[in-house]
């Protein structure tokens, strides 16, 4: 089930300017054949062995730095390629229908703390770090959660405190994503005299440095590969050169900031949701048209035809959403916009767990167990519908946007206006 390029002169501009991202052909092509070959060959095989062992996927890393796409994102200049959110959300849908956790060592490169260095950082912490992980030597994960600070951000309390010409950091951080293999860690945190989401910026720190400790890991019901650490800081120096990004202890506007650097890991959850449930859906169909029952193909039965036409309309519902918002990036300052990537992070989450789970249906028993790759997309996209926000944070922030008047891209809406 792959997507042909639009060849016609006229619908190439419909679909460029309607749905800017949507067009694929040239250098997006062949990334996304890269990242399949990569998918299939690396990636697939060792899938389940990740799972079930829940070890840590290092060739699946190897082979991703083998094909260069670990630096997709990242300047020229630090040693990448410098493309953008399509190309990425691109390259993590393939790679996720072979294999989510796999997927998401990749996320962690192309939509994670380096967009946030590179764009809010100073020369020195770009210079740090930005090279290394482009060149596939390291990674980094981030630290937003804490135990009392899910989704309510302004409740974390990880501190700076002033000491000389840097500072000292006091932190615990929940569910961060990886930071038991990472390299480095970029923590939000409050900066001296902060309360609530005013005063909360962001540093890079070195995670063997002194004071810093894995104090454990989580077992989760999926994403077994690349599960999330708990990280300690114990006043743990911060030089003026890792500092990403200063906050005013008066101000909201680093966190609004931060906030909106996350609509790149949305948009890469949105991805990968998809290329999960592609995979499940391919699966599907593959086995309808294989399996008999009666003398008849179970895919000449009316009913699981529907099913499989709900599945694939939820999804590339989903995946229009997503490659509007990636594709608006281009013009909004190289951020997905926020209220387009709520939406297709609501959406591809969604349609995520509807498809994969009614794969596991029509392929009955065989759908569930643990020989199947259906049962385990199911519980790893299961996890990625917490992750950058939940599924009810993004509505909330749709909901609420449209009704103070801020309608997505697009001639359709007139909020505010007489009828």
């Amino acid at each position: 089930m792959t997507t042909a390029p639009v060849t016609d002169p006229e619908a190439r501009a419909v679909v460029s300017a309607v749905l800017p991202g949507m067009e694929e052909d040239g250098l997006r092509a062949d990334l996304r054949a890269l990242a399949r070959g990569v998918a299939d060959r690396d990636l697939a095989p060792n899938a389940a062995r990740w799972d079930r062992g829940e070890e840590f996927p290092q060739p699946s890393w190897e082979a991703l730095v083998r094909a260069d796409l670990i630096g997709l994102t990242i300047a020229e200049e630090y040693g990448g390629s410098g493309l953008g959110d399509v190309e990425s959300a691109v390259v993590l849908e393939e790679l996720a229908r072979a294999d989510v956790s796999s997927a998401i060592l990749a996320q962690l490169a192309l939509n994670g703390p380096p967009r946030v260095i590179q764009h809010l950082g100073g020369p020195a912490v770009r210079e740090r770090w930005l090279p290394a992980v482009a060149q596939g030597k390291m990674f980094i994960s981030i630290g937003i959660t804490e135990p009392d600070a899910g989704s309510a951000v302004g409740a974390m309390r990880a501190q700076l405190v002033a000491d000389g010409d840097g500072f000292r950091l006091n932190a615990y951080k929940n569910y961060s994503t990886g930071g038991h293999r990472a390299g480095a860690c970029l923590v939000w945190c409050r900066f001296p005299g902060s309360q609530g989401v005013r005063g909360i910026g962001a540093v890079v720190v070195d995670l063997s440095a002194d004071g810093v400790s894995v104090v454990g890991t989580h077992r989760n019901m999926g994403l077994h590969g690349l599960t999330e650490a708990e990280l300690a800081f114990d006043e743990v120096r911060i030089d003026p050169d890792d500092v990403v990004i200063a906050a005013d202890p008066a101000s909201s506007d680093a966190f609004r900031t931060l906030i909106g650097h996350l609509n790149h890991e949305r948009c890469g959850n949105a991805a990968m949701c998809l290329g999960a449930a592609q995979g499940a859906l391919e699966r599907a169909v593959r086995y309808l048209n294989e399996r008999e029952t009666g003398g008849r193909r179970l895919a000449d039965l009316q009913g699981l035809q529907w099913k499989v036409a709900d599945m694939a309309v939820e999804l590339e519902s989903a995946r229009l959403l997503l490659y509007r918002a990636v594709g608006l990036a281009q013009t909004s300052g190289g951020t997905p916009p926020p209220l387009e990537s709520a939406m297709a992070k609501s959406a591809a989450n969604l349609a995520a767990k509807h498809v994969c789970d009614e794969a596991m249906q029509l392929l009955g028993g065989y759908g569930y167990s643990a020989e199947e790759p259906l049962e385990r997309a199911y519980r790893d996209v299961r996890g990625l519908c917490f992750g950058g926000g939940t599924v009810e944070i993004q509505r909330n922030y749709v909901g609420q946007s449209l009704l103070r008047g801020h309608a997505p891209h697009g001639p359709a809406w007139r909020l505010g206006e007489q009828a």
